[in-house]
């Protein structure tokens, strides 16, 4: 792919079409796959620190609501934690399919 002279890596390019513009490639996930990772791994920790909490205010008979919470607090990080590092596997292998699919087509023309 050759650049035109002056043209700033920014910028759009034209392409092989007449009239038609693209703009700098980028590896980067779609917009609505960025934000549904957020929101699970949101929803993780919400649910893990729900979970942490329960089962430590069931063990504990005495009324233990510190360390039923520090647990909770505990569980919510490891939660939210796990799926993080899913959801960031995820949107990587996302990324590399798309660029993948698009040098297929590319190469097809």
């Amino acid at each position: 792919m050759t650049e035109q002279p002056g043209a700033s890596p920014a910028e759009p390019r034209k392409t092989s079409a007449p009239g038609r513009l693209t703009g700098p490639q980028t590896a980067a996930p779609p917009r609505f796959a960025q934000i549904a990772a957020v929101l699970a791994i949101v929803v993780a920790g919400l649910c893990g620190g729900l979970i942490g909490y329960a089962v430590m205010d069931l063990q504990c008979s005495d009324g233990c609501a510190t360390t039923a919470g520090l647990v909770g607090v505990a569980s919510a990080v490891l939660a939210a934690a796990g799926v993080a590092i899913v959801a960031v596997l995820t949107l990587r292998a996302l990324s590399e399919w798309e660029a993948t699919e698009t040098a297929r087509k590319a190469e097809q023309q």
